[in-house]
């Protein structure tokens, strides 16, 4: 297998406007892949290549790039900035070895970048900072290293200084020489972060050894590739400037792919798109071994094989067919029309876990405005789920209805245009209405023995627990396999979430432990089926017996309004149901942060700004659920029978009803 040392996969990350695409345009360039940078104003940015992206001036989906620098292939991920598409960038995060946290210096950290670096410090990505937009009135190195320091990491260190001319930022100096440091002393407190984490530098500082710049260099390095320091760097990526110099920090900090001795294929395939010309596209990420054209592949996720046809690699903005991909290195597969997003390709363990960012808290019914194409609207939301799965297409056939389920507003107007540019569909969609769940309102148990009409034996039972919020289901048997066998109890298992898919109100039930304590078959009787039909009789049995209660999505929220606004916008938070902290006030801004219900504060963005003239800043996370207020009622309308109604739903389930 070839070396892959020299390479480095970077996702750049960012909250909305901070310069992402900016600064990916012009790494292209110093990479020489482009001739001139694209513009996103302009629409020419390599990496915005949907029409959409292009008139709204913002990224909506990850696209990959490549290029090389001093000798190492630097494959790009230019992920969205905006909450509405999480989803691109909990995927992208998967497979990178390492990333670039791009902070506005006048913004700051904001509401989606503070959310991206707790998503990379829990799969424990190295980062780099890199402050842009240096060159814009306000900003400030202290000031924003600070604020850094603070709010992620104290052991942020800049590895550059800002070179000013009369108070304007004119460029970047490294701190370092091409293989160490230029002068410890240009570097305050770096000694003393790196001895906090390396014990052998904190011994040295101690007794006050002399600490050579090299080994300096090579702690600061191996801490880095740990993700427990973070080099920081500054730039105008609009005006070109410190951009080579972020990447010398990406190649000389950032890590290569690991060195997998072990070959069995291993990967995982984070992105599905179609290709005008190339037909369906799976993105692979390799952890181990190696694919080759006609190579028959096997998905562990679905317990499938395919074969592929064809493999291409991005070769700056163009896919080249290489006929392979090897560990380490990003690929496009063709021919696995059985796979999806998130499926692992052979062995899972060297296969990091997929981040929790984007949950989508609204959902949306779809309509057609031309009825005969109703089939053809189907089968493109189909194709659209296929590559975003958090879409979660119900189609309800009988009823002709399609629902969505979707981040915000924003992510309905790119749906939209997706539809019309790429299928001809002109759609209008209801407005969006919150998501809801449920869980227990107490322990209990569910019973079902369903032994009638013959031939059919199944009969469990299941206790039932709620969970603290945040713990989804946690499913357990403790029944022997000479009671209910293996095969069986595996059915029942996959058959639970289905199950808990509709509650008492029609919503999702969550957070609770759901244990088989009971299981029956009959050796003559018995058909695997009758625990697919079980199974939800049983669970339903449970939630009528147990009772449930409602949930409500949850807004972690930091409202920036002018100081004359501050009274107003306090009533406004108190009427939505936020709690919050005492607001902070100074420089003509009152600051507030707290927490809201999403369902009180849909409409309050559009609100705030005519409130405030424009003036006002709303940004919001996703903070969970919590209990609904005893007057709330939302219901959800049932999919398919209730397998409370036994009798009925059983003849469903046999297709033994005509309509």
């Amino acid at each position: 297998m070839q070396n892959e040392f020299n390479r480095r996969n970077i996702g750049i990350f960012a909250h909305v406007d901070a310069g992402k695409t900016t600064t990916t345009e012009h790494m292209l360039f110093h990479g020489g892949i482009v001739r001139s940078p694209g513009r996103v104003d302009d629409g020419t940015a390599a990496t915005d290549s949907l029409d959409i992206e292009k008139e709204r001036g913002i990224s909506v989906q990850a696209a990959m790039t490549s290029l090389t620098w001093k000798n190492t292939v630097i494959d790009l991920v230019d992920t969205p900035g905006h909450i509405d598409f999480s989803s691109e960038v909990e995927r992208s995060l998967r497979v990178m070895d390492g990333a670039i946290l791009i902070l506005s210096a006048v913004e700051g950290i904001q509401s989606q970048s503070e959310t991206i670096w707790h998503a990379l410090r829990s799969l424990r990505i190295p980062t780099i900072i890199y402050i842009n937009k240096m060159d814009r009135i306000g900003a400030s190195a202290a000031a924003i290293m600070e604020q850094i320091r603070s709010t992620f990491s104290p052991s942020a260190c800049a590895v550059q200084s800002c070179l000013m001319e009369e108070d304007l930022f004119i460029g970047v100096r490294s701190l370092w020489h091409e293989n160490s440091l230029v002068d410890q002393q240009t570097l305050p407190g770096l000694v003393e972060i790196i001895a906090e984490l390396d014990e052998d530098i904190m011994e040295a500082y101690i007794n006050e050894a002399h600490l050579p710049p090299e080994q300096i260099d090579l702690a600061f390095r191996k801490l880095v590739h740990q993700g427990e320091i973070f080099p920081v760097c500054f730039g105008a990526s609009g005006k070109g400037i410190g951009v080579s110099e972020l990447l010398d920090t990406v190649i000389r900090f950032l890590p290569p792919p690991a060195q997998i001795e072990d070959l069995a294929v291993s990967g995982v395939v984070f992105k599905i798109e179609r290709n005008k010309t190339m037909g369906r596209t799976a993105y692979v990420r390799m952890y181990g071994g190696s694919i080759h054209n006609r190579d028959t592949i096997y998905n562990t996720t679905r317990g499938l094989e395919e074969k592929v046809t064809q493999i291409r690699q991005m070769d700056g903005r163009k896919w080249m067919d290489t006929g392979s991909v090897h560990s380490g290195q990003i690929a496009a597969l063709y021919g696995l029309s059985e796979t999806h997003v998130g499926d692992i390709i052979g062995s899972p363990d060297a296969v990091p876990p997929m981040p929790q960012m984007a949950v989508p808290l609204l959902t949306v019914q779809v309509h057609g405005q031309d009825p005969a194409r109703y089939p053809d609207l189907v089968a493109a939301l189909q194709e659209l789920t296929d590559e975003d799965p958090l879409l979660d297409l119900q189609w309800l056939p009988e009823d002709r209805e399609l629902h969505l389920k979707v981040m915000g507003t924003i992510q309905l107007e790119i749906l939209s245009s997706l539809l019309m540019s790429r299928f001809g569909l002109d759609v209008v969609f209801d407005p969006p209405s919150v998501i809801y769940k449920e869980t227990l309102s107490a322990p209990g148990e569910g019973f079902i023995a369903y032994t009638m009409p013959k031939p059919c034996w199944a009969i469990l039972r299941f206790k039932m627990e709620p969970l603290p919020r945040g713990s989804g289901l946690v499913y357990e048997s403790t029944v022997r396999t000479d009671q209910l066998l293996l095969r069986y109890q595996n059915e029942v298992q996959r058959r639970v979430p289905e199950a808990l898919s509709q509650g008492m109100y029609g919503w999702e039930v969550t957070d609770l432990r759901v244990t088989l304590i009971e299981g029956e078959h009959h050796v003559w009787h018995t058909h695997p089926l009758d625990f697919v039909v079980a199974t939800p009789m049983g669970i339903m049995d449970g939630l009528a017996r147990i009772g449930t209660k409602l949930l409500e999505p949850l807004l972690q929220f930091r409202l920036t309004v002018p100081e004359e606004y501050g009274g107003k916008a306090l009533s406004d938070l108190v009427h939505m149901r936020a709690t919050f902290e005492a607001p902070v006030i100074g420089g003509g801004r009152c600051i507030v942060e707290g927490q809201l219900p999403l369902a009180t504060s849909m409409d309050y963005p559009v609100k705030l700004r005519s409130e405030t003239g424009g003036r006002g800043v709303l940004v919001t996370s996703f903070a969970g659920y919590q209990d609904c207020p005893p007057d709330a009622n939302p219901t959800r309308k049932r999919r398919g029978v209730n397998p409370l109604d036994q009798s009925k739903y059983i003849l469903s389930v046999r297709n033994a009803i005509t309509s």
